[in-house]
């Protein structure tokens, strides 16, 4: 099977995984609604939407939204081309899953911000409801105007300050605060194994670059 098959099977497996969650999220809690696994009152299923970035950080307003969606595009296209180029000139797996596993988060956080809009009912808050899919008068948002479904909230540690620390002290504090999604996490896994594994990636790279370089000259 070819390294363009394999990959694309691994972003359609992290696809998958990542809307079946929301999709199931979505249709069977309300808004704010938590629910504790495995009984530990630090890891917790706590439904959220954003209209904004990973990692539920808001960029704000129906043209910020829209921008947003827009420079996801954008990016999920540069993605693509970046991925086959380096297909294309024989790149190793070293380098392929980490770009492999941006690319699925990029398209998963997209699809919601594309189409849950349209699909959906409004997730009720007030009233404890829960979205319906392809609801009959149609859905909570136009296309590209969508919401973001994050579940995932390990709340490990929480407290004060103690007084005596420097401007913060006093002040309450929660590790970990942000609520994310699979989506989110197959993003950061991407990015942080091309920030710590970058040089010997690169490297290798350029070395065999330079030996096919030397192999066609000799020929």
């Amino acid at each position: 099977m070819k390294k363009s098959w394999k990959l694309s099977l691994l972003v359609l497996l992290i696809l998958l995984i990542d809307q079946s969650v929301k999709i199931w999220i979505k249709t069977h809690l309300w808004l704010s609604q938590e629910i504790e696994i495995f009984g530990l009152d630090w890891a917790l299923i706590h439904f959220m939407e954003n209209n904004g970035m990973a990692f539920g950080i808001s960029f704000g307003g129906s043209f910020g939204k829209l921008a947003l969606s827009v420079f996801r595009i954008i990016a999920i296209s540069f993605l693509i081309y970046l991925i086959r180029n380096f297909i294309r000139s024989g790149a190793r797996w070293g380098i392929l899953i980490p770009f492999g596993l941006i690319l699925a988060g990029a398209i998963g956080n997209m699809v919601d911000s594309a189409f849950y809009g349209m699909i959906f009912s409004e997730s009720n808050y007030f009233h404890g409801g829960v979205a319906r899919i392809f609801p009959a008068e149609g859905g909570y948002a136009s296309f590209l105007h969508g919401r973001v479904v994050d579940m995932f909230h390990f709340p490990i540690l929480e407290g004060f300050w103690p007084q005596w620390v420097p401007i913060i002290g006093g002040h309450h504090y929660l590790f970990f605060k942000p609520v994310f999604n699979v989506a989110d996490v197959s993003i950061t896994v991407g990015v942080l194994q091309i920030l710590i594994f970058q040089r010997s990636f690169f490297l290798n790279e350029q070395n065999l670059s330079e030996k096919e370089t030397l192999t066609e000259e000799e020929e």
